[in-house]
């Protein structure tokens, strides 16, 4: 049976001479290889997908990318601090609150490419006007980051004994996989539309060539990573602490690393850029044949060059 957990005020006190494993808040030391692995990973992928969007002028999706592989970057070093002293509290809390919100500027980027695949295939196809999307799904991704922010904060003050941190956590995620699952069928749902456009000729099905689909699988796949990534993190945080899920880095790293480095690297191969080159004019929306006259100039500088 494990021992009883030191509070906070006594982990400082903790050596591997006087406290057994168990007696740490994971129960057990975390991996040094493995969160060496995904802090080179994640910084590559960062690197990447600065220099992609330097190359395609995709700032925004760049910025908010790079800012989630800096945060996954900054947790695995405070898991890294606790693989040298399970004990120690500043390690618990870098980690705990920067790989929990880290994933949030993901979604963000991704769901900004919902807008622009929209405004490049047909804006007529979409049930509500394209910029609701953002308008949408941007400020509910905002306060999922406030909500899991504040909560692990909370949660690594009080040495994970905090169930308001933990709730707020718990409430932040469910958050987020409301809105991702809300983001999914949304889209399902333009692309259906969009379909029975073309096929009525409606509208031009040009804009859909191979270079789009092989963009959307790899779109897909990293929204698919994310939202198992947010299942998970449900599922740990509704034992607490002390649950088992908290106290498995094997399940952690499965369900949590490895899904995230998933939704970091699939979106290097898959770049918005590779659609949205804003180099290229002729990729925008078209009618039957004819550029989408409801696309303006103006609108065209703005979704290609500032986001």
């Amino acid at each position: 049976m494990a021992s009883e957990q030191p509070q906070q005020d006594e982990w400082r006190e903790c050596t591997f001479d006087t406290c057994t494993i168990e007696q740490s808040i994971f129960q057990y030391r975390p991996s040094l290889p493995a969160n060496a692995f995904f802090i080179a990973i994640f910084g590559v992928s960062m690197i990447i997908h600065m220099y992609q969007g330097y190359r395609w002028k995709q700032w925004t999706f760049a910025a908010l990318f790079a800012l989630g592989c800096a945060s996954e970057m900054i947790g695995y070093g405070g898991r890294i601090m606790m693989y040298q002293n399970p004990w120690n509290y500043t390690g618990f809390m870098v980690q705990i609150v920067c790989i929990t919100f880290a994933p949030v500027f993901m979604s963000a980027a991704i769901y900004i490419t919902l807008y622009k695949s929209i405004m490049r295939l047909s804006p007529t196809s979409a049930q509500f006007e394209p910029a609701l999307y953002c308008q949408i799904f941007i400020p509910c991704d905002c306060i999922c980051l406030v909500l899991q922010a504040v909560g692990g904060a909370m949660s690594s003050q009080s040495d994970g004994t905090s169930q308001l941190g933990v709730d707020l956590g718990l409430a932040g995620l469910s958050l987020q996989v409301i809105v991702l699952f809300l983001f999914i069928v949304l889209s399902i749902q333009y692309a259906f539309r969009y379909r029975s456009d073309v096929a009525a000729n409606k509208v031009s099905g040009a804009g859909l060539d191979s270079k789009f689909k092989f963009f959307l699988t790899f779109l897909s796949l990293a929204t698919l990573v994310i939202f198992i990534r947010c299942v998970f993190r449900i599922y740990e945080l509704s034992e607490g602490y002390s649950g088992s899920a908290f106290h498995n880095e094997g399940i952690f790293i499965g369900l949590e690393s490895v899904m995230i480095m998933l939704a970091a690297l699939a979106m290097n191969i898959g770049h918005p850029g590779l659609v949205f080159d804003p180099r290229k004019k002729d990729s925008y929306a078209t009618t039957t044949g004819v550029k989408n006259t409801d696309y303006t100039s103006s609108e065209e500088n703005k979704t290609s060059t500032s986001v």
